[in-house]
C-alpha cells in the first residue's frame, strides 16, 4: 500500500481522536505499520491512542518522544505477551491500577500517581468523585437516558419515555421543577433528614411516599431519584439504582489497557491463545470455600477429605477463605494450625504438586486492621505451610483471580448482613439474594457504604471495584448459599462451610457454571 495514503491513514485516526501530529512524526509509525493487513493496523493505532492517552500529552501535539514509546511498548509486548498470558494468577489488591475517566475524550485511563496507605484528605472526595463519573458517564450510554441524535426518526408512543438528568446545580437555581430525575450519592447530614449530593451541591428529599425499586439503598450508595422540586426540597416519587451495562459494553471505554491488573501489558480478556485452551480444558475447577477454622477438628477432618477427595482429579486451585480460627486466638496459634494443614496436604500427591491453595484472609484474621483492602496474612504465620507447599498463595481481601480469559473477584466479607442492617428500608417483596445482586451489581462496587460503616483505603477504592462487571464475583458472606445471574456476571454466595453442613462451591470455568457440593459424612460414600 502506498506510503502516502498510510500515513494519511495514521494522521486521520489521531486528529478523530484530537490529536495533531506533524508529517516526519506520522512517516514513524507509517514505518512500523507499512507491512500490516488493515485489520493490525487498526489494532494497532488503537493501542497506540491508549498510550498516548496515558502519557498525558497537555497540547495534543504528539511529538517523536512520544512516539517512540508507542514503539517501545510495542516492543515489550511482543517479547512480553508470551510470558505474561499465564493461565491462573492472583492479583493482589494493591497491584490493581487506579483509572479515572475523561469526559473529554471519553475514555478511562489509568493514573500513575503514587498511592498511600495514609491518603490525604483530598483522597475521599477524589474516589468519591471517580465513582461518581463512572456511574454517570455509564447512565448516560443508557437507552433511556441517551439523546435521539437524528431527529428525523420520530418515537411513538409505545417506545421507552427519555430521560433528562438534573444536576444539584439545576435545582438550586430554580424555585420549581416539575420532572426530575437526579444521580447523586445517598446522604444524612442531619438525624432522619436524607440528601443526594452530586459534585455540583446537595439537595434535600422527601422520601415519605417514594416508591423504592428492587436493591438494598444504603447511605454512600449512589441512587437514581425521580420526583418533582418545589421550596427546596425533592419529593421523590420512585427511588432506584442506576442501570446494568454488560462488560462487553464497558471495556470498550478502557481500550486494550489492562485495568484488571497483573504482569500483562493488555487486557487478558482478548488473548485468543488463552480462549483456546480455556474451552478445550474441560476438566479444569476453581474451588471455594469459606470460614475455614482451623482450630475446629472437625473442619480439620473435612478439610483432609477434601484434598484427597480431589488428588485424582486436582482443581487449578482451592480457595480457602478465613476466617481460620472459630475462637481469636493468638498469632502463635494461627501458626500452629497452619502447620497442621501442612500435614494434611502431605497426604495427597498430586494436588499438593498441581493445585495452587490460595488464603484470603478475613477482617478478624491477624494481624491487620479492620480496612479493606485487607493485606495477605503475615509470611510468618503462614511459613511452616509454605515451607512444604511451594503452591501456596497469600492473598488480599478482596483479591482478583485470572483463570485464561476469565475475570473473578473474590472478598469474604459479611455483606448481606450489612447491607440489611444499614439499608433505610427493608424491601417488602422478592428474594433477599436478588435484591443483594442488584445492589453489588448496580452500585459497581463491593462497599457501597459510608466509612463509618465499611473503612476503606481511599486510594485503593478500585481494588473494590466491580465496573467492568467480572465473569463471576465470589463473596464469602455467613448468611445461605445462592447464586445468581445479571448482564452475563454471575456472583455466588459460597456460605459458611462449617454452617452449611461442609458444603463448597466448584466453579467449572469452560461451561461457566457453579456446583454445590459437599463432603459426605460417611467415608464409605462418594467423595464430592
Amino acid at each position: 500500500m502506498d506510503v502516502n495514503k498510510i500515513k494519511l491513514e495514521v494522521t486521520r485516526f489521531f486528529k478523530m481522536s484530537g490529536f495533531q501530529m506533524r508529517s516526519e512524526v506520522a512517516l514513524l509509525l507509517v514505518d512500523k505499520i507499512k507491512e500490516f493487513s488493515l485489520e493490525d493496523r487498526k489494532k494497532f493505532l488503537g493501542t497506540a491512542l491508549t498510550n498516548i492517552q496515558n502519557q498525558n500529552i497537555e497540547n495534543n501535539s504528539i511529538e517523536i518522544d512520544n512516539v517512540k514509546s508507542i514503539l517501545r511498548d510495542s516492543a515489550n509486548r511482543d517479547n512480553f505477551n508470551e510470558e505474561s498470558e499465564t493461565v491462573f494468577s492472583v492479583i493482589n489488591a494493591f497491584d490493581i491500577p487506579s483509572y479515572e475517566y475523561i469526559k473529554e475524550s471519553k475514555k478511562f485511563i489509568i493514573k500513575k500517581n503514587q498511592r498511600k496507605l495514609l491518603a490525604p484528605a483530598t483522597s475521599r472526595s477524589e474516589y468519591i468523585r471517580n465513582r461518581y463519573n463512572t456511574i454517570l458517564q455509564r447512565i448516560l450510554r443508557h437507552d433511556l437516558f441517551a439523546p435521539n441524535h437524528n431527529e428525523n426518526i420520530r418515537t411513538s408512543e409505545n417506545d421507552s419515555k427519555k430521560f433528562s438528568l438534573k444536576y444539584a446545580e439545576n435545582l438550586l437555581s430554580a424555585s420549581t421543577v416539575n420532572e426530575v430525575v437526579m444521580l447523586g450519592l445517598l446522604s444524612k447530614f442531619k438525624e432522619g433528614k436524607f440528601y443526594l449530593e452530586d459534585p455540583t451541591g446537595a439537595i434535600p428529599i422527601d422520601l415519605s411516599e417514594a416508591k423504592f425499586h428492587s436493591g438494598l439503598y444504603t447511605e454512600g450508595g449512589f441512587m437514581l431519584a425521580e420526583g418533582s422540586y418545589n421550596d427546596g426540597v425533592l419529593k421523590v416519587n420512585g427511588l432506584g439504582f442506576p442501570p446494568l451495562e454488560p462488560a462487553t459494553s464497558s471495556r470498550a471505554y478502557f481500550g486494550t489497557q489492562n485495568y484488571w491488573g497483573g504482569p500483562s501489558p493488555t487486557l487478558l480478556k482478548y488473548s485468543k491463545r488463552l480462549l483456546d485452551y480455556e474451552r478445550l480444558n474441560f476438566g479444569a475447577s476453581l474451588i471455594f470455600l469459606s470460614d475455614c477454622w482451623l482450630d475446629d477438628s472437625m473442619v480439620m477432618d473435612k478439610l483432609k477429605k477434601l484434598f484427597i477427595g480431589f488428588d485424582d482429579s486436582p482443581p487449578i486451585a482451592i480457595i480457602l477463605m478465613g476466617p481460620f480460627l472459630k475462637n481469636k486466638g493468638s498469632p502463635a496459634l494461627l501458626r500452629s494450625k497452619f502447620s497442621q494443614l501442612a500435614d494434611i496436604l502431605d497426604l495427597t500427591f498430586t494436588l499438593k504438586n498441581e493445585t495452587d491453595i490460595v488464603l484470603v484472609p478475613d477482617i478478624e484474621d491477624p494481624t491487620s486492621a479492620n480496612i479493606l483492602p485487607r493485606p495477605p496474612l503475615p509470611q510468618t504465620i503462614v511459613q511452616d505451610l509454605m515451607k512444604k507447599h511451594k503452591r501456596v498463595i497469600l492473598a488480599t481481601n478482596p483479591c482478583r483471580l485470572q483463570y485464561c480469559t476469565q475475570q473473578i473477584v473474590v472478598c469474604r466479607l459479611d455483606l448481606l448482613r450489612k447491607l440489611c442492617r444499614n439499608t433505610i428500608k427493608f424491601p417488602d417483596t422478592g428474594q433477599l439474594a436478588d435484591h443483594f445482586a442488584r445492589t453489588l451489581m448496580c452500585q459497581a462496587s463491593l462497599t457501597p457504604f459510608i466509612q463509618l460503616v465499611m473503612p476503606t483505603y481511599w486510594d485503593f477504592d478500585s481494588a473494590l471495584s466491580l465496573y467492568p462487571l467480572p465473569d463471576l464475583i465470589v463473596v464469602g458472606d455467613n448468611s445461605t448459599d445462592f447464586q445468581r445471574t445479571h448482564s452475563d456476571c454471575m456472583i455466588v454466595n459460597t456460605g459458611s462451610f462449617p454452617r452449611s453442613k461442609y458444603s463448597f462451591k466448584l466453579y467449572t470455568p469452560s461451561s461457566k457454571t457453579v456446583e454445590d457440593s459437599q463432603i459426605p459424612d460417611d467415608d464409605n460414600e462418594n467423595e464430592a
